[in-house]
C-alpha cells in the first residue's frame, strides 16, 4: 500500500475528534449481540471504535490498520473503557495471524484499493476457523451516487473501490449466507459518515 494512502488515514486521525465517531457500527453492534463471544479480528479498525465495543462484551479482539495515529486513538478509547484489544500496524500479509485462528471477522467500511481488496479478503478467509462468522458493511457501488449528492456521508469516490453483491459472493465463496444486501441507510457517525448512503450488508458463516 503506498505511503500517500497511509498518509490520508494518519492525517485524518490525528485530529482531536475521533473521524466516525465512538460508538460502534449499528449493524456490527446487531451482529454481535446475536453471538456467543470469542476472538474476533478487525481489519482496518481505524480509530477502533468497533473493536473496543466488541471487547466491551467479553470478545478477544485483535485488530489491525495502517495507520499508527488510529492505533493511538484506539488504545485510548480501550483504556477509557476499561477493556484490552491487541492492535497492530501493518498490511495484512507482513501480520502474523495463524489460519482458524478465529471465530469471526468483522469488516466494518474497511475499503481497500482495488487492486488488492478481493486478495485481502481470500486471505482474511484463510484466518476465519470453520464455522466462524463473517460480518461486513461497506459501501456499495450505488454510493457513489449518493456521495456526488452530498459529500458529507463520506466513501470512496473511485468505483472500483466500492463493493457489489457479486463481488462478496466471488470472494467468498464457501460461506453459508445469512444475509446479503444491498441497502439504502442513513449514517450518523461521527464527523465523516453523515448522511444517505449505500450499502452492501452481509452476515456469513464460513462452511
Amino acid at each position: 500500500m503506498n505511503e500517500t494512502w497511509v498518509q490520508r488515514w494518519d492525517e485524518r486521525y490525528r485530529a482531536g475528534e475521533f473521524a466516525y465517531g465512538i460508538e460502534p457500527n449499528t449493524y456490527l453492534k446487531e451482529q454481535l449481540e446475536k453471538l456467543k463471544t470469542g476472538s474476533i479480528l478487525f481489519p482496518a479498525d481505524g480509530e477502533g471504535r468497533n473493536s473496543v465495543f466488541a471487547a466491551t462484551l467479553g470478545w478477544s479482539v485483535c485488530a489491525f490498520d495502517i495507520s499508527v495515529a488510529g492505533k493511538l486513538k484506539a488504545l485510548r478509547l480501550a483504556e477509557a473503557n476499561r477493556v484490552t484489544i491487541d492492535y497492530s500496524v501493518g498490511e495484512v500479509h507482513t501480520l502474523k495471524y495463524k489460519p482458524a485462528q478465529f471465530d469471526a471477522i468483522a469488516l466494518i467500511y474497511a475499503h481497500f484499493p482495488a487492486d488488492i481488496k478481493s486478495s485481502i479478503h481470500k486471505t482474511l478467509d484463510t484466518y476465519l476457523c470453520k464455522g466462524g462468522f463473517i460480518i461486513f458493511e461497506a459501501f456499495s457501488k450505488k454510493h457513489i451516487e449518493y456521495n456526488s449528492k452530498n459529500e458529507k456521508v463520506g466513501g470512496p469516490k473511485d468505483l472500483a473501490t466500492l463493493f457489489s453483491i457479486e463481488e462478496l459472493k466471488a470472494d467468498f465463496p464457501n460461506y453459508e449466507i445469512i444475509e446479503l444486501e444491498e441497502k439504502e441507510i442513513e449514517l450518523n457517525e461521527g464527523l465523516f459518515h453523515n448522511g444517505t448512503g449505500s450499502v452492501i450488508r452481509f452476515t456469513g458463516i464460513k462452511n
